[in-house]
């Protein structure tokens, strides 16, 4: 049997990226519905070559006798190559749970919808009842592979521990993102607490105005997506203008996405690309796909403007940077600070009136429902991640079960979430405690520009100047390091509980 050859840093880093583009250009075609199949298999083994234990072992060597940044910049390949061993050994078995998911189908009033197009169907139904009834159907489809997705976890659970040499999940996170995440969710757990009395009567108005006198005290979170949507505001915010408004909102400060042929626009609408907008950087900054899929109302204008933070992000990124620092990253807090920033845009009162013709107290309401929306998601993350802690605290000893996800994200939002959603609404890598992060430093960070560029930081050059000094940087400052710099504590939660509670 051949043996790998063990590559250098810089030989590994550079076959490293071709490998990442394929796997991101393939992995977009499906979800934006070019292709009804995943071939991620046939990738990770063309790219065999890449990953090894004796290549672990060599960067491992190599990062424990760097300094500095180079220490960081080796860190960051080796942790990389763990996950490539990871998904040699799981690849395939990933790409046919995803195809099974891709060929699901949910029959609804005689339609045999995909699965992810009933879950799409659910932003838009304008009946109450009809949600109720499409929500419990896809809900029953996403659960069947509940125990498929459970066996894939243990089995990366498993490998993951072995390669980092860290068994515990949650040290092993805590590791790699260098804080305490127990520490981060007492501090936001006391945060969302003391911001009950304002969420209370705000979310019940919203409820009512979005959800009509035929809600339940408590609805299920299958109106979630069509709250999100802020549906009875979509004449206001028609999907046909959605493109034309954030362009334009985008350019106030600075930034073309029309001349940007770095950053490519994907806004089509087809059956099978997934509902959750995103942006997949295959090789920034030359590449860069921004994914939305409007469906009118609010929402379609703050999914795109908070994926345009992410493009503009990857997409400003100093193409001198090695890949290690241009697309690497300890987690994803920092990259949704950009994305939160630019979808703030969205709760400033002036940009309603601005670019849709509204009255001073017409632009106060709605802008009104964005700080719902943020607050509502808030406590749903601060619930989620401490669920999340649970759930892998226990794992070793009783294996992924669901305890403390319904109870606590109910109690969290007044809405009611089932418990078979437990495995499907969990992202790997504690992506929960990166959001909430990012909601603390985005609130910090306006505060920032508030005081230093002035009340209309929102239409001024001089906040895409800034920024723009940002995103220059890549990958390789953390959070926690933006933090410092505009001076804040990382744990400083007085400007968000400012912005949720006024």
């Amino acid at each position: 049997m051949a043996v790998a050859a063990v590559r250098t840093p810089s030989e590994f880093e550079s076959r490293l990226g071709r490998y990442m583009f394929e796997r991101s250009e393939e992995s977009r075609a499906v979800r934006v519905g070019e292709k009804e199949t995943s071939e991620q298999a046939e990738i990770v083994r063309r790219y065999a070559d890449l990953f090894s234990r004796a290549q672990l072992d060599s960067l491992r060597a190599a990062e424990a006798e760097a300094m500095g940044d180079e220490r960081e910049h080796l860190y960051r390949l080796r942790k990389t190559c763990e996950g490539g061993l990871i998904a040699n050994e799981l690849v395939e078995w990933s790409d046919e749970l995803e195809n099974r998911m891709l060929a699901a189908r949910v029959r609804f009033h005689g339609e045999d919808l995909p699965l992810r197009a009933a879950q799409a169907q659910l932003a838009v139904l304008p009946s109450y009842t009809d949600r109720e009834e499409l929500g419990d159907l896809q809900a029953e489809v996403n659960a069947s592979f509940n125990q498929d997705r459970l066996e894939l976890m243990t089995a990366g659970e498993e490998l993951e521990a072995e390669l980092s040499g860290i068994a515990d999940p949650v040290e092993r996170n805590e590791e790699e993102k260098g804080i305490s995440l127990r520490g981060l969710s007492a501090v936001l757990e006391e945060t969302s607490g003391l911001l009950t009395v304002a969420f209370v009567p705000l979310r019940d108005r919203w409820f009512d105005r979005l959800l009509g006198p035929e809600r339940a005290e408590q609805p299920t979170s299958h109106h979630m997506s069509y709250m999100r949507r802020l549906s009875p505001l979509e004449a206001t915010y028609t999907k046909e203008r959605a493109t034309e408004v954030c362009l334009a909102t985008l350019s106030e400060l600075g930034f073309d996405l029309t001349a940007a042929t770095n950053i490519k626009l994907d806004l089509d609408d087809r059956p099978q690309k997934a509902p959750r907008a995103c942006v997949i950087a295959s090789d920034p900054p030359s590449v860069v796909h921004l994914i939305t899929r409007s469906q009118g109302g609010l929402h379609d204008y703050q999914a795109f403007l908070h994926e345009a933070g992410h493009a503009l992000h990857y997409g400003g990124v100093d193409p001198s940077l090695p890949i290690a620092f241009r697309r690497l990253a300890r987690d994803h807090a920092l990259t949704e600070i950009y994305s939160y920033i630019c979808e703030a845009i969205s709760k400033e009162p002036e940009w309603h009136a601005r670019y849709f013709d509204l009255s001073d107290d017409e632009a106060a309401q709605n802008a009104e429902a964005t700080t719902f929306l943020e607050a509502i998601l808030f406590r749903r993350y601060e619930a989620k991640l401490r669920y999340e802690l649970g759930f892998w605290s226990r794992f070793a000893e009783l294996g992924g079960t669901p305890e403390g996800y319904e109870e606590y994200l109910t109690a969290a939002t007044g809405i009611v979430y089932r418990r078979s959603n437990y495995l499907s609404d969990m992202d790997a890598g504690f992506y929960s405690a990166d959001y909430l992060r990012a909601w603390v430093r985005c609130a910090q960070l306006r505060r920032h520009l508030i005081e230093t560029v002035g009340a209309d930081w929102w239409r001024n050059r001089a906040t895409g100047e800034l920024l723009r000094e940002l995103f220059r940087e890549g990958t390789k400052p953390s959070s926690e390091e933006i933090a410092g710099r505009i001076g804040y504590d990382p744990l400083d939660t007085a400007p968000l509980r400012d912005e949720l509670g006024a």
